[in-house]
C-alpha cells in the first residue's frame, strides 16, 4: 500500500495528488468520504486532482469531462474511458491506497514506466 498523507492533512472538499506510476489523486469528498482514482484525465493528460470536486464526482479541469469516484465512470464527454479506482484505507489516522491492479486508461500519448 502507498501511504497518502495524513488524514487531518486532507481538508474536506480537498484533493492531493500522490506520485505513483500513473500518479494517483486522493479525494476527501464533503461528507468525509475517502476516494482514489488515477490522477490523468482519460481524454486528455490533465491532473484530476486539480479538478472541480462536487459531491462524489471530479470534473477534469481542461475540458470538464465529469468522473464518478465511486465507480470511475465518465459522466460527460469528451472523455469516453473511465479511469481507474484504487482502495483506500485508513490506519491510525493515515490514508493508504492500495492500487489497483488493472491497467490503466491513459490518454494518447501517456505511458506507464515499462510499457510503450
Amino acid at each position: 500500500m502507498i501511504p497518502a498523507c495524513p488524514l487531518a492533512s486532507l481538508p474536506r472538499g480537498e484533493a492531493l495528488r500522490v506520485e505513483a506510476d500513473p500518479p494517483i489523486a486522493v479525494f476527501h469528498t464533503e461528507d468525509g468520504e475517502i476516494f482514489a482514482i488515477d490522477d490523468t484525465c482519460t481524454h486528455q493528460d490533465a491532473s484530476l486532482a486539480d479538478g472541480w470536486l462536487e459531491g462524489c464526482e471530479i470534473e477534469c479541469p481542461l475540458h470538464a469531462s465529469r468522473f464518478d469516484l465511486r465507480t470511475g465512470q465518465v459522466d460527460a464527454p469528451p472523455a469516453k474511458r473511465p479511469v481507474r479506482t484504487h482502495e483506500v484505507v485508513v490506519d491510525d489516522g493515515v490514508i493508504y491506497v492500495k492500487q489497483s491492479e488493472a491497467p490503466p486508461n491513459l490518454p494518447p500519448g501517456v505511458t506507464v514506466k515499462g510499457q510503450v
